[in-house]
């Protein structure tokens, strides 16, 4: 049984919440999300609380899509309410960003500039050398940082690469270490 699951999901009234048969959609201040829902899962919407709840509870995986998909409408009134933000930190001499309007412009120690396309949905913002994500979808927030951050992934001798703002880096000692001993 899902926990969360069986909790409603509270709603502001700028946010619109539609059910159809098979989709659910938010429209708010930050934008509008769809979701396609589980032939598993009923969804009932009425005074701004959605509540989610099982029609089949002897499936096999029921009760992991029933908390799966209360996470999902959650993270989706969310984002259209106040939206979600990703930062990513640039470590290194020379490597920098910047936005030009809907590509990130990145130098990145490579021969050649990288010039990255942001989805549609996602905006970025860069200043002194963290580049901050601002989407409605956390998903789609999620994915793109995960592509920035592959382009150059941060090295453990000094740091250097693309990576999470709240991300440690296990460094290693390096040779002068290792000659000591």
């Amino acid at each position: 049984m899902s926990r969360l699951g069986k909790l409603p999901i509270k709603f502001n009234p700028p946010v619109q919440v539609t059910l159809s048969a098979k989709e659910l959609v938010c429209k708010g201040p930050k934008g509008e999300l769809r979701l396609a829902l589980s032939p598993l899962v009923e969804i009932k919407v009425e005074n701004n609380e959605i509540q989610v709840s099982l029609r089949d509870k002897s499936a096999k995986n029921a009760s992991a899509v029933w908390g799966l998909m209360w996470s999902l409408i959650r993270n989706m009134v969310e984002g259209v309410t106040s939206g979600f933000i990703r930062k990513l930190e640039i470590n290194g001499v020379g490597y920098r960003a910047a936005v030009a309007g809907d590509k990130l412009n990145m130098s990145l120690g490579f021969s050649h500039p990288i010039v990255f396309p942001l989805p549609k949905g996602v905006s970025a913002s860069v200043a002194a050398n963290v580049i901050s994500l601002e989407s409605a979808d956390k998903a789609l927030l999620g994915e793109t940082a995960a592509q920035i951050r592959k382009l150059r992934k941060p090295e453990p001798y000094k740091g250097k690469g693309v990576k999470y703002a709240e991300e440690v880096i296990r460094r290693k000692a390096g040779k002068a270490a290792a000659k000591s001993k």
